[in-house]
């Protein structure tokens, strides 16, 4: 299906432009996000308050340019006001339509600074939250400027718990969570969570603040001062530049979301609706799928990347793979360590790496040939250990070669630690400053002319360019499935019920679920998986990814084919999706439809504490009756000392009914809802 824009309903209000104002005001369409934006003190400062009452206090915004002062911002010299209520389609989602219904209200501010002597601060206000952005249209095009402040801040009003971790930390954003009182916050990643602590234990007003549209910019950091105000800081190039643009340009959009709910948080579409549509007119040949690879053996030890004698990624395991996948219904198979350059220190020699020549045990036209007859594809891999300049100098040879053996999608990694990738100067950058940004964008690009779609590791974070960029399926950008396997320590039951109020906030997860064995012959506990089986099903549906891995050896799918019928089942593409209950941290229900379909599927997760939860089923259409296959922690399930305790179960049920999800300490439920009538 061609990507493109269904104006179902369209109300779009004429622009109104007024003359100076001291304060301008707008209002999202349901009058319950309110926005202010004035001028004091030499300030440009907005505020934004929900229902009347104050949410975000009066905070600095702008930027700061080499070679002149901080701008002094003396007043609003034009506001011009606008609305629009359009339905647009993605071509695959967690949700199929997507609604933007928003107002927007655009001002121009008047600064002492040549750069600063015009600019325009465009908001836009949804009911759910609100975006901004700073554009610079007056700068002439031949113009070179350096960023040198983001001067943007955010100041939530009243106490609020926090979940984070430290940003430019060596390994990227691959860290366990901390809760901690948002005052402690000292430099966070985005999105940034927030519940509002009023003495009760799940709080009040969650908040989220992230950004949208991240192109040619560094990404946007949050540092704290200690008394509850987070600043804006950008992920710096070598020189302590922050962002080098040429002419007029926008920055991405500063985001926040608004919610009363945790699930509220889950459910915003905004990242989405703050991003251009697609630059790819026909998106007929980006499919979502399931995959099964070359991976989790060498993470056990079993296989290896490099060449010898238990070299994973040979022709013949290969077909072994391929077999399993077609014989269970998989899209595809992922190998890693087919290329040449994996033999020795490779993170330190990721210029070695040829994304053209494989090792001789592996013949990349009889595999993708025999993938074909049997109607599962192979999908590439393109670990760079941050060499950007050798992965860019082959990149388009790479693509092609791909595109004409019927590889169509490529997972790509930048295994390196942050702040010592070498530029083309032999710079050292950050994983996410501009430079790194401009890179991920250009292989999105240069992928998209030959057809294949992009599974980034180690990447730049999401800002919700799929919907203008719709190859690029999926990333990492968190602690996935393999720290599990590495036990360095392993991930905490929480760690999953954290991620869909925080990082999934960005968008779409390649988490790698599906584990069996979770012990995997490990008997300390941080040294092996922390979850029970039916964890390691729900998080197919809790955790949403367009191309999902069955990330577990074959043999240990087909020791446990009671649990492995629920990976069968589950789609990875969905009409809609609801987020039904949730606490950040302590348990997450999730339900979602499949695109076209009538089923229904639904993933519940629990903490380290046992719980009993009961979800209505109202979800479900009204006066039919549907088969609720249930995969629950069995008895005696505990994550600690029975993970594998399995039980399924099948009962009838309406949408009048509700079912109880009697989940084990670090357990879950998966429930397939098969329509009978």
């Amino acid at each position: 299906m061609s990507f493109r824009t269904l104006a179902l309903l369209t109300v779009l209000a004429l622009p109104t432009i007024a003359q100076a104002a001291e304060r301008e005001c707008a209002q999202s369409p349901g009058k319950v996000i309110e926005v202010c934006v004035f001028t004091r003190d030499g300030q440009a400062l907005y505020a934004v308050s929900k229902g009347g009452k104050p949410v975000l206090a009066a905070a600095p915004m702008g930027l700061t340019f080499a070679g002149e002062a901080q701008a002094r911002y003396t007043g609003i010299t034009a506001a011009k006001r606008s609305a629009s209520d359009t339905t647009w389609e993605q071509p695959w989602g967690e949700q199929r339509l997507i609604r933007d219904n928003h107002s927007e209200l655009t001002v121009s501010l008047a600064g002492d600074t040549p750069l600063n002597r015009s600019v325009d601060v465009v908001f836009r206000l949804f009911d759910d939250g609100l975006g901004f952005r700073y554009a610079y249209a007056a700068i002439p095009a031949d113009q070179a400027v350096a960023v040198t402040d983001d001067r943007t801040e955010f100041k939530p009003v009243g106490a609020y718990d926090a979940w984070w971790y430290e940003a430019l930390g060596q390994e990227r954003d691959e860290y366990l969570y901390k809760q901690t009182d948002a005052h402690r916050i000292t430099l966070a990643e985005t999105p940034l969570t927030l519940r509002q602590n009023n003495g009760r234990e799940t709080g009040g007003l969650h908040l989220s603040i992230h950004e949208a549209a991240l192109v040619d910019f560094p990404s946007m950091l949050l540092a704290g001062d200690g008394a509850g105000t987070y600043k804006a800081r950008l992920m710096p190039w070598a020189d302590g530049t922050l962002a080098r643009k040429t002419g007029a340009f926008a920055t991405p959009w500063r985001t926040v979301l608004i919610g009363d709910s945790a699930g509220a948080l889950a459910d915003s579409r905004i990242e989405l609706n703050l991003n251009e549509p697609s630059k790819i007119a026909d998106t007929s040949w980006i499919k979502p799928g399931k995959y099964v690879g070359i991976w989790w053996e060498m993470h056990l030890q079993k296989s290896t990347w490099g060449s010898g004698p238990i070299h994973g990624a040979t022709t013949q395991n290969t077909k072994r793979y391929i077999d399993f996948a077609a014989k269970y219904g998989f899209d595809g198979v992922l190998v890693e360590g087919w290329n040449r350059g994996w033999d020795g220190d490779w993170i330190a020699n990721g210029d070695k790496f040829s994304f053209t020549e494989a090792y001789p045990d592996f013949d990349i036209k009889a595999i993708t040939d025999y993938g074909k007859a049997k109607g599962v594809k192979l999908i590439g891999h393109n670990e760079t250990a941050g060499a950007v300049p050798n992965y860019e100098a082959q990149l388009e040879d790479a693509m092609k070669l791909y595109e004409s053996v019927g590889v169509s999608q490529v997972k790509t990694g930048y295994v390196r630690h942050s702040g010592t990738i070498l530029d083309q100067d032999g710079q050292p950058q950050w994983f996410a400053g501009q430079y790194m940004v401009r890179h991920n964008l250009h292989v999105a690009e240069v992928a998209a002319r030959h057809h294949i779609s992009i599974d980034a590791h180690e990447p730049v974070k999401d800002t919700g360019l799929r919907r203008t960029w719709p190859n690029m399926l999926s990333r990492e950008g968190a602690r996935g499935q393999e720290f599990n396997a590495w036990g360095d320590p392993t991930n905490p039951p929480e760690h999953t019920v954290i991620l869909p109020f925080t990082r999934m906030l960005a968008g779409p997860m390649d988490f790698t679920p599906g584990i069996m064995d979770v012990v995997h012959g490990k008997t300390e506990l941080t040294r092996r998986g922390q979850s029970t089986i039916a964890v390691q099903l729900a998080l197919y549906v809790v955790l949403y990814s367009p191309i999902h891995m069955a990330a577990d050896l074959p043999e240990n799918y087909e020791a446990r084919p009671d649990a492995f019928q629920f990976i069968r089942d589950v789609p990875t593409d969905w009409e809609t999706s609801k987020t039904l209950q949730g606490q950040v941290g302590d348990y997450i229900v999730v339900a979602r439809q499949p695109r076209g379909g009538k089923d229904w599927f639904l993933g519940a997760l629990t903490d380290e504490q046992p719980r009993k939860l009961n979800q209505k089923l109202d979800f479900l259409a009204t006066g039919k009756r549907y088969e609720a296959q249930i995969y629950r922690d069995g008895p005696w399930a505990d994550f600690r000392t029975n993970p594998g305790a399995l039980t399924v179960e099948k009962k009838i049920v309406t949408a009048k009914d509700s079912l109880d999800l009697d989940m084990a300490a670090g357990g879950g439920a998966a429930v397939r809802f098969k329509i009978l009538d």
